[in-house]
């Protein structure tokens, strides 16, 4: 998810109002049915780290939140971190070869792996190893923060663009 201006963090590194701002019913319906059908997540740290608040259950969440962390838990995901050294349940630890590590997982994980945070997504497009992009869309303007892109990127060309839940938009690309 990022803002119209893409940036998918405030100034401060953090997931700040509003792109911070809770989704509607019908993005959070797509969000549990898109993780349910994933066959894993490869996380940076700090994507992980805001991910692990779906590792617990919360009094306050409704029967959509436990929904989405009962799926949450369930798929694996693999950390790409220099400096955790463990992990959560249902989480491994990606060591110093991640360019390896990706290719294995590629090569023996069948379906859909998400690839969630901007400097792990940069490493992975230089080294060529992200087949697709789905970029999110909300309808925010931060007008400064951390980019999901940053730098020059290999050429993309547009596969298809899709309306997601009440106010999001998904762009779809492929390396060219």
């Amino acid at each position: 998810m990022q803002s119209l201006d893409g940036y998918v963090a405030g100034v401060n590194g953090e997931m700040e109002p509003p792109l911070h701002s809770p989704p509607g019913n019908e993005l959070f319906r797509y969000w549990i049915d898109h993780v349910r059908g994933l066959a894993g997540s490869l996380y940076g740290r700090r994507m992980y780290d805001l991910m692990r608040y779906w590792d617990e259950d919360r009094p306050e969440w409704d029967a959509s939140a436990r929904e989405f962390a009962t799926a949450w838990r369930r798929q694996p995901k693999w950390v790409a971190s220099q400096s955790l050294r463990s992990v959560g349940p249902n989480a491994t630890l990606v060591g110093d070869d991640l360019e390896g590590f990706v290719r294995r997982l590629k090569m023996d994980v069948d379906g859909v792996i998400a690839v969630a945070g901007p400097d792990l997504a940069a490493s992975l497009t230089g080294l060529g190893l992200i087949d697709e992009y789905h970029l999110y869309f909300r309808p925010f303007v931060v007008g400064r923060g951390t980019p999901y892109f940053a730098g020059a990127r290999t050429p993309l060309r547009f596969v298809r663009t899709d309306a997601v839940g009440e106010d999001t938009v998904r762009l779809t690309y492929v390396p060219t």
